[in-house]
């Protein structure tokens, strides 16, 4: 079995404040995406949650990185917080104007944060799973426990779409994986060398099982 890539980001790169840390005090802004890529190979783009990215937009990402270098996308907010996984014409208009880095090679999973106040709803994740294009990897994070069931992650897995993982101090997913990847949110405050450790550990482990 072929070992997993592992994909190790942040949520956004663009932050002056990181100026003196993680990138030179006098670094210019437009130079931030081609710094981080030095030393990072993805990231999370919190852009795509207001707006929909023009193609020039993307492109120049893509030049700005080095190849293999992928971006994670989150859906739009109409997608998962107006529409509330509605199938409209707005999910077709998402996944075209994101096309761009799929035919580069360059698209990552797309990540759907559904909203804390959207509970289960079986028949509106079955329609929405069917209308996105098969080719593309999702990764659904559910901030509302009632999702937390059997049923959920048996449509995740026929989809080969991942529970997104993800720990806050609010809440943390069950650790089921239902797909060929895994996307881990590790978003507590902080991390003792013993957590980032077992985290380091299980990325192996699940590399070594194939999965990205």
């Amino acid at each position: 079995m072929a070992t997993g890539r592992l994909f190790c980001g942040t949520s956004g790169f663009s932050y002056k404040n990181w100026r003196g840390g993680f990138y030179p005090e006098k670094l210019h802004q437009s130079k931030f995406l081609s710094h981080y890529a030095s030393r990072l190979n993805t990231v999370e783009v919190n852009y795509t949650f207001r707006r929909l990215p023009p193609e020039a937009t993307l492109r120049t990402w893509v030049e700005e990185t080095p190849p293999g270098f992928v971006f994670t996308l989150k859906a739009h907010q109409r997608i998962t917080h107006f529409d509330r996984l509605a199938v409209t014409s707005f999910v077709d208009l998402f996944f075209k104007a994101v096309d761009p880095l799929r035919v580069m090679n360059r698209l990552g999973p797309v990540l759907l944060q559904i909203p804390p106040n959207l509970p289960i709803d079986l028949d509106r994740l079955i329609n929405f799973l069917a209308a996105v294009p098969e080719d593309i990897r999702l990764a659904i994070e559910f901030r509302n426990k009632s999702w937390f069931t059997g049923l959920v992650y048996d449509l995740l897995r026929n989809r080969r779409a991942a529970l997104c993982l993800a720990e806050s101090e609010r809440l943390e997913t069950p650790p089921v994986i239902t797909a060929d990847f895994v996307y881990f949110r590790l978003r507590k405050p902080s991390y003792s060398d013993e957590e980032r450790e077992q985290i380091r550990l299980k990325a192996q482990e699940l590399r070594q099982a194939g999965k990205d």
